[in-house]
């Protein structure tokens, strides 16, 4: 099954420009992925909010992302990662967050000191502030999208399965059982 099977893409599309309203410089945002049909058997008012009835691409499951407002407290967002488990009704999860990164040329020049390579990293001519975010299911659809700050435009965000894998293959471990 592929992300495209899944609807995923246009998914996330919906969650990155949720995020994007809000502007830059945000926190880690987290979200459930929930079958939409399964959502509304259990919370039948929601149906108005949600505008049941809307299709899913043919073949897919239309699904509702849900957001996690508090998340655990965490020093990193692999110890964010790391600690989080999915119940089996979540058919997937969503996440986005803000990164600085550089060209594969520059970051082989970074020092191998955490701190130094921070210092370095704020500094750095060729640094491009990004917000990545990814989703990725329980049955094997996953899907990256990435908006640069520099061309922060809706028709911009670069989306695909693979354009930051460490991340997704993180995220997906979340809902392993």
């Amino acid at each position: 099954m592929t992300a495209r099977d899944t609807g995923l893409p246009s998914l996330l599309r919906e969650i990155e420009n949720y995020v994007a309203a809000g502007g830059w410089d945000q926190g880690a945002r987290l979200f459930a992925l929930v079958p939409t049909d399964e959502l509304l058997a259990r919370e039948p008012g929601l149906a108005s909010l949600l505008g049941a009835g809307a299709d899913a691409p043919d073949g897919a499951t239309a699904m509702t992302p849900v957001e996690q407002e508090e998340l655990p407290d965490h020093a990193t967002l692999e110890e964010l990662l790391r600690g989080l488990a999915w119940p089996r009704e979540v058919a997937g999860a969503a996440l986005v967050v803000e990164r600085v990164v550089l060209p594969p040329e520059a970051e082989a020049e970074l020092p191998s000191d955490e701190a130094a390579a921070l210092a370095l990293l704020s500094t750095h001519p060729l640094r491009q502030e990004v917000r990545l975010a990814v989703a990725t299911l329980r049955g094997g659809g996953r899907c990256a999208a990435m908006r640069f700050r520099l061309h922060d435009d809706p028709a911009e965000v670069l989306l695909g399965p693979d354009l930051v894998p460490g991340l997704t293959e993180a995220l997906a471990s979340t809902l392993e059982d």
